[in-house]
């Protein structure tokens, strides 16, 4: 029979084992979130929240910037922009949770990366500070719209599309047939309003006049350098100088703590195979991307 020593022992060594797997899980936790000081105490941080490549989706973004804008720890957000753009209520909606984060009495500082453009700018300027490489390539402020035309193919080879339809621009981007006049107009239509919707933007984030952006807002892209003499930006550096930017609003020392949220997800047959396996196995040609007509704020 164990005596009250034994049951003592194993107490300690259970509780020993199970506290090692508790800090071990903890550990490897913060290090799939980047948290680079989980056992460094409490204090203030700087959380750094990613904008890369073509935004085609809020979600994430949008996510971790409601986590630390909640979070009492953080008192600035950098927001690390490198991407051309992309799909207009994606950038609308990641613009405004910026202007939401920021409401809540938070700091943000935008750090832009190679390229910051149409998009990347639209989010961008909803910051406190924007800070650029000389080399960054921003602007590009306008609206696309576009989408391929098959007619002429498929009269070569004898198909045909039937349409029945309730209105006569109810299939406004039918691949199946060119644009008509009345289609081109009443697309322009809807690309000049989310165009003054995005210049409305640039002009109240960095308190300029619509009439100065519009000065610039014809579609061309600016280097970082350019940039800062017509106020896009507020300074010239890279990441590590936007980092102390924003060490310095939160009163931290430099180099500051820093947090980091890596969205999990799921693995595909794409991460098994390779993304040109893929493709091959489904017919397409790698450099061939297709998507459905939508607006887009995006650098091409």
């Amino acid at each position: 029979m164990a005596t009250r020593r034994d049951w003592i022992i194993g107490l300690i060594i259970g509780g020993s084992f199970f506290l090692f797997a508790a800090l071990m899980f903890m550990a490897v936790y913060g290090v799939s979130r980047g948290d680079e000081d989980l056992f460094g105490g409490f204090g203030k941080r700087i959380a750094i929240v990613e904008v890369s490549g073509t935004i085609s989706s809020s979600r994430e973004v949008v996510q971790q910037l409601r986590r630390w804008g909640d979070d009492e720890s953080v008192p600035v957000i950098l927001l690390r922009v490198d991407s051309p753009g992309g799909g207009v209520a994606a950038s609308q909606e990641i613009y405004e949770e910026v202007v939401r984060v920021r409401g809540k009495g938070k700091k943000v500082v935008v750090s832009m990366g190679t390229v910051a453009a149409s998009g990347g700018l639209y989010v961008s300027v909803a910051a406190d500070t924007i800070v650029a490489n000389p080399g960054t390539l921003t602007g590009s402020i306008g609206v696309i719209f576009q989408y391929p035309t098959v007619e002429r193919l498929l009269d070569k080879i004898g198909v045909r599309y039937e349409t029945v339809k309730s209105g006569p621009y109810k299939d406004v981007g039918n691949i199946s047939r060119d644009m008509t006049p009345q289609d081109s107009a009443h697309l322009q239509g809807i690309i000049d309003d989310t165009y003054e919707q995005f210049v409305e933007t640039v002009a109240k984030g960095r308190k300029m006049s619509v009439d100065e952006v519009k000065k610039f807002a014809d579609g061309r892209i600016f280097t970082g350098r350019q940039a800062k003499e017509m106020k896009l930006i507020d300074v010239l550096g890279d990441y590590h100088d936007a980092l102390d930017i924003a060490a310095d609003m939160a009163g931290m020392s430099k180099p500051p703590r820093t947090v980091t949220d890596i969205p999990k997800r799921r693995i595909g047959l794409v991460d098994f195979l390779g993304k040109t396996a893929v493709q091959w196995l489904l017919g397409l040609d790698k450099d061939i991307e297709y998507s459905e007509p939508s607006l887009q704020y995006r650098y091409l």
